[in-house]
């Protein structure tokens, strides 16, 4: 016997035809994986809204010929190093680069730091998707 607790809802005829219509579409198997998946990342963003520890990627798109972004993107990584998990930098084209950050920390320390990077002169544009730690998800 597997270690799952078997529970029922109630649902209008209408919003259990979405409910079928989102299954399939996203391609689960059922509709438990499905709603399983959607108290999680309600659970994460519950996380973000307590400011718990939590896990941040962002990905920054820049041109690297700004005048002093390259200097201003590490000193403010070197002033926030304990967030910084990992780095990865590619380069898009002649003056175009990516790279995304991921970082730990509590969530409030996380989009500080993203919104100092976003907001540098020649940064074209950003993205900080949001996750978590697993700790309070299981």
């Amino acid at each position: 016997m597997s270690n799952l607790i078997r529970c029922s809802l109630s649902i209008e005829p209408a919003l259990f035809e979405k409910l079928n219509k989102l299954v399939e579409k996203e391609g689960y198997e059922n509709r438990s994986e499905f709603i399983r998946d959607l108290i999680r990342n309600r659970l994460v963003e519950e996380e973000w809204h307590e400011d718990k520890d939590t896990l941040g990627t962002l990905t920054l798109v820049y041109d690297h010929e700004t005048r002093n972004l390259n200097r201003n993107l590490t000193k403010l990584q070197h002033s926030n190093h304990k967030l910084f998990m990992a780095t990865t930098h590619m380069h898009l084209d002649a003056h175009l680069c990516a790279e995304m950050i991921m970082l730990r920390g509590k969530a409030s320390e996380i989009k500080e730091v993203a919104n100092e990077l976003s907001k540098q002169k020649g940064v074209l544009h950003s993205s900080l998707s949001t996750s978590s730690t697993g700790k309070n998800i299981k």
